[in-house]
């Protein structure tokens, strides 16, 4: 009986095959690499302003809290500033931008620095990050998929002066004890929008001071 040989593959044959699998990875890993790693980062644009008051307004805000920074900006640009609507109104949108995390694009994203005392804002940043914040994922690709509170309602209970003293430590590291004779207590309550997060805090009571003409949170208990 006669003994079939191997066949063997032509040269050009082969090259054809090679040159097809190249092209086939070649497509794989360039489709795979614009997926997973050539996304852009979602930029975060400032689109209004306070000027005098250094408050600015980002287009990841909600609409909700847009609105409330119109009412502020309505309120500061008046030709004389009511300081209780000011301390009530900087208190609702510290309360719906800190404890709203749904917008925020990751765990250093924290929400109301603008109305933290600068005296106290190292040491709230890093409060902040390593509690309430802790475990939001990054989102800075927009495809996040962690569901996370947003705050729905924010009530200002009650507001009352009260002499508030405190004391911080300036760029040479010297204590200074300050004292503001009018300084505000605000109490307030708040919602969240889905019944998932009613066990979350929903009440606390701010204490906020002066620094010239503007009103700063001291305190949120």
């Amino acid at each position: 009986m006669a003994k079939h040989g191997k066949r063997k593959m032509k040269k050009g044959t082969k090259a054809f095959i090679i040159l097809i699998i190249l092209a086939i990875l070649g497509v794989g890993g360039y489709f795979g690499y614009k997926h997973f790693f050539d996304k852009k980062p979602v930029e975060v644009k400032v689109v209004g302003n306070i000027d005098k008051y250094g408050y600015t307004l980002k287009d990841s805000h909600p609409a909700a809290y847009k609105k409330m920074f119109e009412e502020l900006k309505e309120i500061l640009l008046a030709d004389t500033v009511d300081e209780e609507k000011y301390a009530k109104q900087i208190s609702k949108m510290f309360i719906y931008d800190f404890y709203s995390l749904d917008y925020k694009k990751a765990k250093t994203d924290i929400g109301g620095v603008e109305f933290v005392h600068p005296a106290i804002l190292d040491n709230f940043l890093f409060n902040a990050e390593d509690t309430y914040y802790k475990y939001v994922e990054s989102d800075i690709y927009n495809n996040r998929n962690q569901q996370l509170p947003r705050v729905d309602e924010v009530e200002v209970k009650e507001i009352e002066k009260t002499s508030f003293d405190y004391t911080t430590i300036n760029e040479e590291g010297t204590k200074e004890s300050f004292n503001d004779p009018e300084a505000y207590t605000v109490k307030v309550e708040w919602t969240y929008t889905t019944a998932a997060y009613d066990k979350y805090q929903s009440s606390a009571t701010l204490t906020i001071v002066h620094i010239d003409n503007k009103l700063y949170i001291v305190e949120c208990l």
